[in-house]
């Protein structure tokens, strides 16, 4: 199956969640603040749309509500949705070309959803990975 590597950014202040200093599964990481009760630092995600990888400046706990906040403008990334498996508030980030990625902010939970902004980037990302093209003949 192809990789989906995500490109992502603040939503607010519009500057890049991608670190090169730290990549996680061969590609860049996306870093974000983070805070859980009275600890705070950097954490650091996989960028592999679908893999759990990360690396945490701080211990988290299973199960823990991790809040989220941009490295840059500090502003918070938690939406006021909540995660459908497990009720906790989701994170949000926005895709570089447009679009969103929501991932749940308990430690643990799988959930996560990407989001384009229109349906010719939805349709044109399915051509690319999938390679599929039309026959020119309009044959099957």
């Amino acid at each position: 199956m192809e990789k989906i590597v995500v490109n992502v950014k603040c939503p607010y202040c519009k500057k890049s969640f991608m670190d090169l200093e730290k990549p996680i599964d061969g590609y860049p990481s996306i870093r974000v603040k983070i805070q859980c009760g009275d600890k705070n630092g950097d954490l650091y995600l996989s960028s592999i749309y679908g893999s759990y990888n990360l690396i945490s400046e701080i211990f988290l706990l299973e199960d823990e509500i991790v809040l989220f906040f941009c490295p840059e403008c500090h502003a918070s990334l938690l939406l006021k949705d909540l995660c459908e498996g497990c009720k906790a508030p989701l994170a949000f980030f926005e895709l570089k070309n447009g679009g969103m990625v929501q991932i749940c902010s308990r430690r643990g939970c799988k959930s996560h959803s990407i989001d384009y902004s229109d349906l010719a980037q939805k349709v044109s990302k399915l051509y690319s990975i999938y390679e599929v093209f039309a026959d020119p003949s309009g044959k099957e």
